[in-house]
């Protein structure tokens, strides 16, 4: 198990979003930050989740 950052922003750089989650790898931190970002209609705002080593896992601009 990891701990991954997700992070979503307002256009003008403001934090809407700052949750970690837990996750045995990328493949289900990845299903899980899209959960999140649908559960709280931000999938359109920028957001990115961060692995435990910091590579990016998700991204949107």
């Amino acid at each position: 198990m990891g701990t991954y950052y997700l992070t979503v922003f307002k256009k003008d750089g403001s934090n809407l979003l700052d949750e970690t989650l837990e996750a045995q790898d990328d493949k289900e931190a990845k299903r899980i930050g899209h959960q999140i970002l649908e559960e709280k209609d931000y999938q359109e705002h920028t957001h990115r989740c961060v692995s435990p080593n910091g590579h990016l896992v998700l991204f949107h601009r």
